[in-house]
């Protein structure tokens, strides 16, 4: 859970400590504002997968499940600065299903946290593979990193592509062909 006292007192001399005046009308409730948003933006420190994954059906077929282009905002824990991009998630069944929604909820969980989009990338993975035991996982994150473009060697519009394969699809070119198939080239 977030400390919103302790986060107050840590904006507000992180504010004075670059010698802004933290009593000027722009300024006096920020340190309030930012605690606020930490508890949102963090809020999946205290998220467990478990509870949103145990929502299951029963299938009869182990066809490819694909949810892409899932929309995610994380903090890379380096600089405290956002990365922001797509996920893309498919696993094979093996007798059961989850609600298509519960794949986003799985990448809002850990991007909800101070991250490394790598270690971002296997969690969803694992979590999925735990609790769900299906025939296989994989997962695709692309994500442009903040601390890249406004600081440090400013390359906007750069991106950083990650890969977890879990299960079936770890030395299944054929299968890994179809998911990236399904990502870039799919259209209804």
């Amino acid at each position: 859970m977030v400390d919103k006292a302790k986060v107050k007192e840590a904006v507000t001399m992180l504010l004075e400590a670059i010698g802004e005046d933290t009593g000027r009308e722009g300024l006096i409730e920020t340190p309030d504002r930012i605690s606020r948003m930490y508890e949102e933006i963090f809020g999946g420190m205290e998220m467990d997968c478990k509870e949103i994954l145990s929502k299951r059906f029963t299938v009869d077929n182990s066809e490819m499940v694909v949810e892409r282009d899932i929309t995610f905002y994380s903090m890379c824990e380096h600089h405290l600065m956002p990365f922001y991009g797509k996920a893309h998630v498919a696993y094979v069944p093996n007798g059961e299903v989850v609600g298509i929604s519960k794949l986003a909820r799985t990448v809002e969980v850990f991007a909800k946290r101070p991250q490394i989009q790598e270690r971002m990338t296997s969690q969803i993975a694992d979590a999925i593979m735990e609790e769900l035991n299906p025939k296989g996982v994989m997962v695709m994150l692309e994500a442009e990193h903040m601390c890249m473009t406004m600081r440090g060697v400013k390359k906007p519009g750069s991106s950083t592509v990650t890969v977890a394969t879990r299960g079936d699809f770890v030395d299944n070119e054929k299968l890994q062909s179809t998911f990236y198939g399904r990502v870039k080239n799919f259209r209804l």
